[in-house]
């Protein structure tokens, strides 16, 4: 039979395996996994396709979009930035170049979640194909009543530049 202090030391014991059990951050639904998975895979198909407005709204309405190899240089922001980037980048290269993702990472945060992905940019105008870059994404993203979105989305090139003929 407990007494009174074996009580309290039980109990103490139980709560406290229940607050180390607690998660730290919070996690995300397997439906909020598929929306994410989802608008990587619409975010894509939409730029190669040439859609600059559906491409900008993958993103919030202040949403970052960033080179980060280009310094200030290739930083659009907001709305109306995002489009014309998108415009210019199908109108030079994206007509004929797809984008394939893999090795994605999604982690929760208090705001919303964080993703990491690779990118091989692949050309399809020479034959055959060739890979033209390799680069890797690094995402914040929103839920919002549009579902999830970027809010900062930085890519950074991982392959040496090509060299000078």
């Amino acid at each position: 039979m407990l007494n009174r202090n074996g009580l309290v030391l039980a109990a103490v014991v139980l709560l406290s395996g229940a607050w180390l059990a607690r998660p730290t951050s919070p996690a995300l639904s397997p439906q909020d996994m598929i929306d994410i998975e989802s608008l990587y895979t619409r975010y894509n198909w939409l730029l190669d396709t040439g859609d600059a407005e559906g491409w900008a709204a993958t993103f919030t309405p202040d949403g970052v979009f960033t080179l980060a190899d280009q310094g200030a240089a290739g930083v659009s922001a907001g709305h109306d930035a995002i489009v014309k980037f998108a415009q210019g980048f199908h109108a030079s290269i994206g007509a004929h170049v797809r984008h394939w993702n893999t090795n994605l990472m999604i982690t929760p945060t208090a705001r919303g979640a964080i993703g990491q992905v690779y990118l091989v940019l692949v050309d399809f105008a020479s034959s055959p194909a060739t890979v033209i870059a390799s680069s890797t994404y690094s995402d914040e993203l929103a839920k919002t009543a549009q579902g999830w979105r970027f809010t900062k989305r930085s890519v950074k090139g991982d392959v040496a530049p090509r060299k000078a003929p």
